[in-house]
């Protein structure tokens, strides 16, 4: 699946609290059909693009050998954390309440189960968000990317298992750090059989970095905001979640792992030998991911281009936030892998959706998904160079008919508009220039004196009511938003406000985009979906988060006000790992120093670091370390309870539609 590259902690959580969150799904308001305006602009799509072009269908089944059991069930086998048989109503042609375009991009990620791509490379498509790829070596298996969780790859190896040759593995391969592509690891390989060399584990240079810790820190807003991207809790249906742009979904509470590599790539272009095959390894670090490798395997001219090439145009923001992504890099990495290997490539593969055969179609779909990236990059640089805001550029971007009308470089993940955004953030950041937004009020100020120049919330209302007759969707949406913000009570804002999100969930192309308007409508009708914070994490991710990087997370959960004219120095001596800190609060903030214990701490204490990460997982408590003697204290360890006592609980259920109820 796609990030600036983590495993991304908030990814975790989401796959964690999936169970609990699916629960909330039972809603009292019921979704609503598409209104004229609404049906009009998706028959408008389905009268515009090549829908008679069934190519992608052909190659999308082709090879197809045998289908998944149609559930896959969580560990203690009390939940369905994945199955394909909601989707089953994705057939024939488009319901009103759903893009064309994305309806068909849908049926195409419904295909699902254990394909032959050529002798020896085969791949597990549709039983998780990305695939599995498997290569039949010499004298076992090399396994590509282990998808999300233990459960879907358990069932992916042993359905190749049942249609092909039971061989061990002798290596897997990570292609970059989003945890849609390592967390099922255990499902396929024991942490045993690694350390003892039976098998090797190979990933791009940096992997382990950005295995965690990058999007660590906003870890609770990405997990809210991933519901809105992936919409894990819309119920799948017609009016609701039918794809989620590069796939079907995410699992649903699946346990997720993590085996550190053992071989790390780390030259640009590094042939290696796995038991008989030849792996020619090209990083593109800053492309979809800050660390990511594509494979070349010329015995059977097959390239991998792991998530950088993909049958939709992917994100260089993903709406669930992230850093940026490079598209001149990305887009420039796609040129060299056309120019090395797109003379002597029969198939070319990636870790999401289905092949493409065929040297003259693989370099046109190479050339397009180049030139996707180049274009939204340059042309988003000329614009803002001539004063062009992001929602003008945004507005003013056309894609050229060569690439609007291919399938493979259609909105279904990222699309135009917020990619063209994402380019204006990369060079410029947030402020615009203009000095009337350097400092504007804050949502719920600006939205009650905007609704009472207005004329008030009424009047408001009821000229939206007309602009909603007459399909103009993204202004009222606009408006009532202002209104909710002014009066979160406002039910006729509310109402109205759904309906229009709904009515722009309807006619998007993009899967991230319906999602996030549906969620929207949902919980304007419904209120906030309660949820559980990001809570406790695998142990697996805990062992790979840095010591350094626990101790910034405790920073950013600081509650200032509390610690305001508070002093603490903690000393931590790390026995097993030999690591030392001194961690400082002053000033309200709490740095740390690492290397170094402070001559004067008020508290020392001398642990193991997997001590510690047994009390980070909730497995015992602070007070039960102690008393055991698995820590040892000197000075007041009261301090260190005093220091965690100023910590926010932070929970996962704030409002995105809605103002705040209390301030922090």
């Amino acid at each position: 699946m796609e990030s600036r590259g983590s495993c991304s902690i908030y990814l975790a959580a989401l796959f964690a609290a999936a169970a609990c969150i699916v629960s909330a799904a039972a809603v009292s308001a019921q979704p609503k059909d598409a209104e004229p305006a609404t049906r009009k602009a998706n028959a408008e799509v389905l009268r515009s693009l090549p829908f008679s072009d069934r190519v992608d269908f052909d190659d999308a089944q082709r090879g197809f050998i045998a289908s998944s059991p149609d559930s896959i069930m969580s560990g203690d086998g009390q939940r369905t954390i994945w199955s394909m048989k909601p989707y089953a109503f994705e057939q024939g042609e488009a319901p009103a309440t759903v893009n064309p375009s994305l309806w068909r991009q849908a049926q195409l990620n419904n295909f699902h189960g254990l394909f032959k791509v050529t002798d020896r490379i085969y791949q597990i498509r549709g039983l998780d968000d990305s695939n599995m790829t498997i290569v039949e070596s010499d004298n076992g298996l090399i396994v590509i990317d282990t998808l999300s969780a233990v459960e879907t790859a358990k069932v992916a190896i042993e359905l190749y298992y049942q249609n092909r040759v039971r061989k061990p593995l002798v290596a897997v391969i990570y292609t970059h750090p989003h945890v849609d592509h390592f967390g099922g690891v255990k499902g396929v390989v024991s942490e045993d059989d690694v350390r003892a060399g039976k098998v090797k584990i190979f990933a791009p240079s940096h992997f382990m970095d950005y295995a965690v810790a990058d999007n660590i820190m906003a870890g609770n807003a990405m997990f809210r905001r991933s519901l809105y991207q992936f919409g894990p809790i819309l119920p799948p249906g017609e009016r609701g979640q039918v794809d989620a742009g590069h796939g079907k979904n995410v699992p649903r509470g699946g346990t997720l792992t993590l085996i550190a590599p053992t071989d790390l790539i780390t030259e640009s272009y590094e042939i290696r030998n796995i038991d008989g095959v030849d792996i020619e390894f090209h990083l593109v670090p800053g492309s979809e991911a800050p660390a990511e490798m594509t494979l070349y395997f010329p015995q059977f001219k097959v390239l991998n281009m792991a998530e950088d090439t993909n049958h939709t145009m992917h994100n260089l923001y993903a709406l669930r936030g992230a850093e940026v992504r490079d598209a001149r890099l990305w887009s420039s990495y796609i040129n060299e892998a056309l120019d090395r290997y797109g003379d002597r490539t029969d198939v070319l593969i990636a870790q999401h959706q289905w092949p493409t055969w065929g040297a003259e179609r693989i370099a046109v779909f190479l050339k397009k998904q180049r030139d996707i990236y180049k274009f939204i990059h340059d042309q988003s640089v000329r614009l803002l160079n001539r004063a062009y805001t992001p929602n003008e550029i945004a507005e003013t971007l056309k894609m050229p008919a060569s690439l609007a009308d291919n399938w493979s470089t259609r909105g279904y993940y990222g699309t135009l508009s917020h990619n063209a955004k994402a380019v204006y953030q990369k060079y410029l950041g947030w402020y615009d220039a203009n000095p009337a937004n350097l400092s504007p009020l804050p949502p719920v100020d600006q939205a009650r004196r905007t609704v009472e120049y207005m004329g008030g919330a009424d009047a408001v209302v009821t000229r939206a009511r007309d602009d909603f007759k007459a399909g103009n969707y993204r202004w009222v949406a606009s408006v009532m938003n202002q209104v909710v913000f002014a009066d979160p009570a406002n039910r006729q804002a509310r109402e109205l406000g759904a309906d229009a999100l709904e009515q722009l969930g309807y006619q998007a192309e993009a899967a991230s985009w319906r999602n996030a308007y549906l969620m929207d409508a949902m919980e304007l009708r419904n209120g906030v979906t309660r949820l559980p914070g990001i809570g406790t994490f695998s142990l697996d991710m805990i062992k790979a988060v840095p010591i350094a990087l626990v101790f910034d997370l405790w920073a950013a959960r600081l509650n200032a006000e509390k610690a305001e004219g508070k002093t603490i120095i903690i000393n931590w001596t790390f026995t097993d790992v030999g690591e030392k800190f001194t961690v400082n609060l002053e000033n309200s903030a709490l740095t740390q120093l690492r290397g170094k214990l402070a001559a004067k701490a008020d508290a020392s204490f001398t642990l193991t670091r997997a001590t510690f990460d047994s009390i980070l997982v909730r497995q015992q408590t602070w007070p039960n370390a102690i008393k055991a003697g698995d820590i040892k204290v000197e000075g007041e360890p009261g301090k260190l309870g005093e220091l965690i006592g100023m910590l926010d609980e932070i929970t996962a259920d704030f409002p995105i539609v809605e103002p705040l109820q209390a301030k922090p």
